[in-house]
């Protein structure tokens, strides 16, 4: 995924911090902050960071069961 929808200098956001707060939450988009002109950080909304929180778990999750089978560790349910 190329983080390139939205890029502001970190400048921008000193002084635009409530303006860019609201826009986030309205759009879920991230925001991209750059320092000198290079991507340091990336802003987004607290819906759309919790819903890649709770995406990240359920993959982790995942992927330890397939390392479970993998290994032997799983017993057929019958």
């Amino acid at each position: 995924m190329k983080y390139t929808t939205r890029i502001k200098p970190i400048s921008y956001v000193k002084s635009n911090a409530a303006k860019i707060i609201r826009e986030l939450a309205e759009r879920r988009e991230h925001l991209v902050i750059t320092q000198n002109g290079e991507a340091k950080a990336v802003m987004q909304d607290v819906a759309t960071y919790e819903e890649a929180q709770e995406t990240m778990a359920l993959l982790k999750i995942l992927a330890l069961g397939t390392r479970q089978i993998e290994e032997g560790k799983v017993v057929p349910a019958s």
